[in-house]
């Protein structure tokens, strides 16, 4: 199981700010996400998860310019999320530096056609986003009766898509879903839920090819490098 650090971008900035050596007083803050970046980057990050939140209320990427550093500093992927709710948003994510792309769940369900025009800009580098929680699905106003989400796997999986990055999950509930996931033959990513350790070993147990960490990174909720060593001992 792969650990990537996310970075929320906000204003061009990271929304949290990063103090690597705030337990001991060295080294200075910074909310400067090309420098977060770099320093997960150098701990061993095999990705790095983007978030942008201005995109994700307009609709379209936003935080581009700060893309396109992180891009010039890092060589490893990069996945945006947040506002890249069609082809067009997917080429201009392209553009400024990233490499893989998240598309939300509700942008693609319902129309096929949608889905199948990010896929080919995309190919394999489209994820797509879903909210774990039973009640968001229910609450979606479908136009035809809700589906499970097994359904939707396994309409995802047949269209092409490889690769979900599943947010708003439980401890109690990931392994039904994870079971899903893996029955369809799709990667599964984690974003967010694990605050501790524990969660960590929650998204193992699962069977996560990817958990994605912001926030507890950012507090020191979770060690990046310890998580990475229970990952290289234990999976």
């Amino acid at each position: 199981m792969k650990i990537v650090p996310s970075i929320d971008l906000q204003a061009g900035r990271s929304r949290l700010v990063m103090w690597p050596g705030a337990a001991t007083g060295e080294g200075s803050p910074t909310d400067r996400p090309e420098k977060i970046a770099e320093y997960f980057v150098g701990l061993g990050a095999p990705m790095v998860h983007l978030v942008d939140l201005d995109g994700a209320q307009r609709g379209a990427p936003v935080n581009t310019d700060a893309v396109q550093r992180i891009s010039r500093a890092v060589a490893v992927p990069l996945q945006l999320a947040g506002g890249i709710d069609g082809p067009e948003q997917i080429e201009l994510a392209f553009a400024c530096g990233a490499t893989r792309v998240v598309v939300p769940l509700w942008a693609v369900a319902e129309d096929v056609s949608v889905l199948r025009a990010c896929l080919r800009v995309a190919s394999d580098w489209l994820a797509v986003g879903v909210d774990a929680r039973p009640e968001r699905l229910a609450e979606y106003p479908w136009r035809a009766a809700p589906p499970s989400f097994a359904d939707l796997f396994a309409m995802l999986a047949s269209e092409g898509v490889r690769r979900l990055v599943v947010s708003h999950w439980s401890v109690e509930s990931i392994s039904e879903l994870a079971r899903a996931i893996r029955g369809n033959d799709l990667e599964l990513q984690l974003a967010g839920g694990a605050t501790d350790s524990a969660g960590v070993d929650a998204a193992r147990a699962a069977g996560a090819d990817t958990l994605i960490l912001g926030e507890a990174l950012f507090t020191g909720a979770i060690d990046y490098q310890d998580a990475m060593q229970g990952v290289t001992v234990n999976g």
